[in-house]
């Protein structure tokens, strides 16, 4: 509404619109002053911005202007001239090349430019895998690349100048490494004349670096960037992780455009009275209209694809579709005695069905959530045609006016989450390598024995359920896939959950069987480990679950990762093949982990242990090349160990 009266205001009084010249200059980021807008991880911290957790993965941070600021004026066509002067540092703590990442970046978007939701990474917290290289992009940024994506960058680390796009459209070699720490003192100029975007950076420690330290491009901002935009800087961290603190930054802009408003000061009066009033009703009745507008169209599809979506449920065998006034009085209208867990998406609650005399859990999203709403319309889609004896079953389906829930089978036991990592009972040995081999069942049946391919995309020991006699249940479809089994990786978007998702995946958002298997590898190490995997307090040097195992294995010391709950009443022999397995499929080589297949045999005996590196590996990935499409690997890995 306020933008709308904005606007009318802008159309009916051009003598009003003054745009004074921008002169900002902040050398301590002060936590009390509100110049700065804080999103994302980013935060002030002793005077700094730090943007990025060193002890977390994949995190996004943003610091931005508070204010927007005029580019250009589209009644006359003027262009500002700009300058950007800032100084930051990137810490790689000493890693090694290729295992930091992932950058950082000055940029300038539309107001109102938000985190776009999975852009971690080499997306920087500016992209994702949707909107990468669209034409609908309105951004301009700089960018401090630590990590070579092959997928756009070019094979080093570099800074860019990028134009709707996270792949850069000027480039010069920069060594991160070598600077690590250093602080980076950066200026950015713009001339309207020439409209020449350069970059400039010194270094405050480094001598004489060898290495380009400028960059330039001609670019029209007009063409690109709407009149008003926001400034500001973002970094962001993948799997590899590095820390960015933002020290000062002063901004100044020349753009002055004084409007006609020195007439008559009566008159300007007048029309003032007269108008204002006015506008306003203009603006109010064009807000009532358009919402009429736009609650008739959104009502008559939405309608029409919920009506169709139930006819279709109901056609199917299997799942059977319950009344809310049922399941609100098997679970005691949901009260929270009843609860057992809640996620982003809703909650679930144990229920009781008298007709049935059967115990069930009942799964209820959210209202607000259109993500959930998604998800439910997959999970009976998916799991309702899936039948095996370690998958949670579906037993029906709720979509009554704006509710929407899920019936499935109870869990006694909960999930297993719960046993390795909260208040419930510590599982024996014997138990927890059943779930193992259980799991992997589950996965085999989803990506080698049903019609199609089914990938699950959110394999997480939370989704692991146990029954009365903890035999496994994998459950929770919202964000599985079907695929054909010829085909190779596709592109999904990145979902999940962090700590359990593949490399590849996170860089790509192409999901695949290969990026389950790497979510079982982890939770295979979770089973032996009784350790988060993402759990960084209890792993040393920050490191992941799979590095903290990898790193013991390498030291032969193996053994000293076993959960120590289990004293010494377990079998070594499985332990260590438990382990080893779990190491295999969480390899950072997408081609060089088994099949769900592979991984079973092993587990039982029927294949040997595979020969891993005693180091952890780093893969490195060259551009697809153009048969990708056609079903063949979309990367190709090198691996080199000791990077």
């Amino acid at each position: 509404m306020a933008s709308l009266i904005s606007t009318t205001l802008s159309l009916l009084f051009p003598f009003l619109l003054v745009c004074s010249a921008i002169c900002l200059s902040i050398s301590r980021f002060d936590p009390a002053a509100n110049d700065i807008l804080y999103e994302g991880d980013a935060k002030p911290t002793v005077g700094a911005v730090d943007f990025t957790s060193q002890s977390y993965y994949c995190h996004v941070g943003r610091a931005t202007y508070n204010e927007k600021v005029r580019l250009w004026d589209s009644g006359s066509g003027k262009l500002s001239d700009f300058t950007s002067h800032f100084q930051f540092t990137i810490d790689t703590s000493g890693k090694p090349h290729g295992q930091y990442g992932a950058g950082f970046a000055f940029f300038m978007a539309p107001v109102g430019f938000q985190i776009p939701v999975n852009s971690v990474g080499g997306f920087l917290g500016l992209f994702n895998t949707t909107n990468s290289d669209s034409f609908k992009n309105q951004i301009v940024h700089v960018e401090f690349d630590t990590y070579a994506n092959q997928e756009w960058d070019p094979p080093y680390e570099h800074v860019g100048i990028n134009k709707n796009s996270i792949a850069s459209n000027v480039t010069t070699p920069w060594n991160v490494t070598y600077h690590s720490g250093d602080t980076i003192d950066v200026k950015i100029d713009y001339n309207a004349s020439t409209m020449n975007l350069s970059v400039s950076w010194s270094f405050r420690t480094t001598p004489n670096p060898q290495e380009n330290t400028s960059l330039w491009y001609q670019i029209d901002l007009r063409t690109v960037l709407p009149e008003w935009v926001v400034i500001g800087f973002s970094a962001a961290t993948g799997y590899y992780m590095e820390r960015h603190l933002l020290w000062s930054w002063d901004f100044k802009s020349s753009l002055a455009v004084e409007g006609s408003g020195s007439g008559n000061p009566k008159r300007v009066g007048l029309i003032l009275g007269l108008t204002i009033p006015l506008s306003f009703m203009v603006a109010f009745g064009a807000a009532i209209a358009l919402g009429i507008v736009w609650r008739r169209r959104r009502r008559i599809p939405e309608t029409a694809i919920l009506t169709s979506m139930n006819d279709d449920f109901e056609r199917r065998a299997g799942p059977r579709r319950f009344s809310y006034q049922d399941l609100a009085s098997a679970t005691n209208n949901f009260s929270d005695d009843r609860k057992l867990g809640e996620g982003g998406f809703g909650a679930v609650y144990r229920g009781y069905l008298l007709n049935l005399d059967m115990t069930i859990a009942v799964k209820k999203i959210s209202r607000g959530s259109k993500q959930g709403k998604k998800e439910f319309a997959t999970e009976v889609k998916v799991i309702s045609s899936l039948r095996h004896r370690n998958l949670v079953q579906l037993l029906g389906w709720c979509h009554d006016g704006h509710e929407f829930l899920l019936v499935y089978e109870y869990m006694p036991n909960g999930s297993l989450d719960l046993h390795l990592f909260g208040k419930k009972g510590h599982l024996n040995w014997l138990i927890r390598y059943r779930i193992s081999i259980g799991l992997a069942s589950a996965i085999f049946y989803l990506h080698e024995e049903w019609e199609q391919c089914v990938v699950h995309r959110d394999i997480k020991s939370s989704n692991v359920m146990l029954d009365s006699n903890f035999n496994v249940k994998l459950g929770d479809f919202g964000l599985a896939r079907l695929m054909d089994h010829e085909l190779g990786p596709q592109t999904t978007g990145l979902a999940g959950t962090f700590g359990y998702l593949a490399p590849e995946y996170v860089s790509t958002g192409r999901a695949s069987k290969e990026s389950d298997v790497y979510s079982f590898g982890v939770v295979a190490l979770e089973i032996v480990t009784g350790r988060r995997a993402r759990d960084m307090k209890n792993l040393e040097s920050n490191m992941s679950l799979v590095e903290w195992v990898w790193d013991l294995f390498g030291n032969r010391k193996l053994l000293e990762a076993i959960d120590e709950r289990m004293g010494s009443d377990f079998e070594e022999k499985q332990v260590v093949c438990l382990m080893m397995v779990g190491l295999w499929c969480a390899h950072p080589d997408w081609t060089l982990r088994p099949s769900i297949r592979q991984a079973i045999q092993v587990l039982k005996f029927e294949a040997d242990v595979p020969n891993l590196p005693m180091k952890m590996p780093v893969p490195i990935y060259r551009v697809p090349t153009p048969t990708a499409s056609s079903g063949e690997p979309f990367l190709t890995s090198i691996i080199e160990e000791g990077r």
